[in-house]
């Protein structure tokens, strides 16, 4: 049975994937941030007004960790990208086998 490699994508489809779950979430932070917003127009009790309000801030907060996610995936792709890196010099036979 053959197996399939693709060349030069390393890691590629780990920083796709969180790139794309990234989004995802950022979408859904803005659906409810955006709908929190609306509901606090519509609701005249003070407590529930109160309650939504926190709720949205924290919501709004969560996407400040975005650029440490992605720093932090782009690090896991680089390291992967190394260790293939040396594991095909090692494996080409380019390096000498050591010792005097």
């Amino acid at each position: 049975m053959k197996k399939m490699q693709r060349k030069g994508v390393a890691g590629l489809n780990i920083l796709l994937s969180m790139v794309a779950m990234l989004f995802m979430i950022g979408i859904i932070v803005m659906v409810f941030v955006i709908a929190g917003a609306k509901l606090t127009d519509t609701v005249t009790d003070t407590t529930a007004k109160a309650s939504i309000n926190a709720t949205t801030q924290a919501l709004d907060d969560v996407t400040d960790w975005f650029p440490t996610f992605i720093v932090l995936g782009s690090m896991v792709v680089l390291i992967l990208l190394v260790v293939i890196i040396i594991n095909s010099i090692r494996g080409s036979g380019i390096m000498g086998q050591g010792g005097a």
